[in-house]
């Protein structure tokens, strides 16, 4: 295997164009990373008590989902620490090989959704040290995501006013998966010191809310709890147009990512559908849902739909438009997306610079 693995790898070559890397995830080398960042009160309830997700089960990684934290088998770095722990490995798979130019970070650890609102305020500021100490201060190529406690909406924007002078973070994170749709008023204040501060939110796919992760109960198989994923996504874009979000707030930029996009036209076809008929019922949005949809959001490229005719990839980009789509590999993760092989159809120069770099500098003020 490792004959075969030597023969296969990659090797590095400058290329002609700069890549801006949406979706980067760094981890913990182990929990005590986190110790200098928290608060002794903090340190001793962890270790006391545990963190107290809002999902089904006492630890978070349920099999095979989390283990080993989603990531591909040559991720492991050679000091022995999880997949994306250690920053010179990352610089050697990820930034160095495909010549990176900016990449953003975006943790995937129990820290929001944790059920202590006071626990989850403290974590989420102790990752976001965390990911500047650790990543940013040492690699000028990363730049970090401001990790919120979204369920406190007054902390979460006490968390954002705290980290918004430090332009090392590019966004706002957070989840698709919430106690509530995060369209609900009791989220406006989060989306208004976003656009205040002229910071994009990346909603990453996924997160624990209690709820079952299907809208018809807990699925049998990991392949429906995986797929139900999108459904998430959808669910939140269609809160957030129905309850007003982005008429209240037009300068709104939400990135969806990981969560695929080619679902996009057809929720908007439905959406107009229902509200031409309905419209009595959403008198404060003067506009179709798919009118907010080319507005305010974003895809990311990873995971990207693979039709078997290359050709209806190009159609569904062309629906969401070229300029709303940002590159992302989703390192380390075993889906991981290769830039020089993500495309099943081809690209021409332009669209390259788009989706590849251009689209993300305006998007993170870079």
């Amino acid at each position: 295997m490792s004959e075969i693995l030597e023969r296969t790898s990659p090797v590095s070559q400058p290329s002609k164009l700069r890549i801006i890397d949406s979706d980067i995830h760094p981890t913990l080398r182990s929990e005590s990373d986190l110790d200098p960042f928290l608060s002794s009160r903090w340190r001793q309830h962890i270790r006391e008590y545990g963190k107290l997700a809002r999902g089904p089960y006492s630890k978070r990684n349920t099999y095979p989902r989390f283990q080993p934290m989603l990531s591909r088998r040559d991720s492991w770095p050679p000091n022995g620490g999880p997949p994306g722990s250690d920053l010179d490995f990352m610089r050697e798979q990820l930034l160095d090989l495909y010549d990176i130019e900016l990449g953003i970070l975006e943790p995937l650890m129990p820290s929001n959704l944790v059920r202590n609102a006071g626990l989850a305020t403290a974590l989420c500021s102790a990752i976001n040290d965390w990911q500047i100490e650790v990543f940013a201060a040492r690699e000028s190529r990363l730049r970090a995501s401001i990790l919120i406690p979204f369920e406190d909406a007054s902390a979460a924007v006490a968390e954002i006013e705290k980290r918004v002078s430090d332009r090392r973070f590019a966004q706002i994170q957070l989840t698709s998966r919430s106690t509530e749709p995060l369209g609900r008023q009791r989220y406006w204040p989060i989306f208004e010191a976003a656009i205040a501060h002229d910071l994009p939110i990346g909603m990453h796919i996924g997160g624990e809310a209690g709820h079952a992760p299907s809208a018809s109960g807990w699925p049998s198989f990991y392949i429906e709890d995986h797929h139900g994923l999108i459904h998430s996504m959808q669910c939140q874009v269609t809160s957030m147009i129905l309850e007003g979000v982005f008429e209240r707030f037009p300068t709104l930029k939400i990135i969806m990512i990981e969560g695929g996009f080619a679902w996009l036209p057809t929720l908007a076809w439905r959406l107009d559908a229902h509200f031409d008929k309905m419209r009595s019922e959403v008198p404060h949005l003067p506009r179709k849902p798919s009118e907010y949809m080319r507005q305010n959001l974003w895809v990311s490229t990873q995971p990207m739909e693979e039709p078997e005719n290359p050709a209806h990839l190009r159609r569904i980009i062309d629906w969401i438009g070229w300029d709303k789509v940002v590159f992302a590999t989703d390192y380390p993760h075993w889906d991981f997306d290769d830039p020089r092989y993500a495309f099943p159809c081809p690209l021409n120069e332009a669209e390259k610079h788009l989706i590849f770099r251009d689209n993300a500098v305006g998007l993170y003020r870079l």
